[in-house]
């Protein structure tokens, strides 16, 4: 069975800095996709960065420049790295793996940024 497992939230002010963790355990194969998706409150989900177990990576408009997101294979982990955080930056981020067809969420966490 595969676990998603987040980790890093928490209360920030403007322009500062966080580190997100995700770790995927049970049946994972090499060829996944894993990603941090964000929900603001009273907004739909939307990506905010995925990469490819290769290390292609794709992030939104509005986060590029400011947020990283990095991958160790071995550990079926993944990172978002948030600098100059915004008061829009502030949602439930989620993280999600993606095998083939198949999606696995984790159960979030929380991010909020204080001016």
């Amino acid at each position: 069975q595969v676990q998603v497992v987040e980790s890093g939230g928490g209360l920030v002010m403007v322009g500062g800095s966080l580190r997100l963790s995700c770790t995927a355990s049970g049946i994972i194969t090499s060829n996944s996709r894993m990603g941090w998706y964000r929900q603001a409150a009273g907004k739909q989900r939307e990506l905010v960065a995925d990469i490819t177990s290769g290390g292609s990576t794709n992030y939104a408009d509005s986060v590029k420049g400011r947020f990283t997101i990095s991958r160790d294979n071995a550990k079926n982990t993944v990172y978002l790295q948030m600098n100059s955080l915004k008061p829009e930056d502030t949602a439930v981020y989620y993280c999600r793996l993606q095998i083939s067809y198949s999606m696995y969420w984790g159960q979030g966490t929380q991010v909020t940024v204080s001016s």
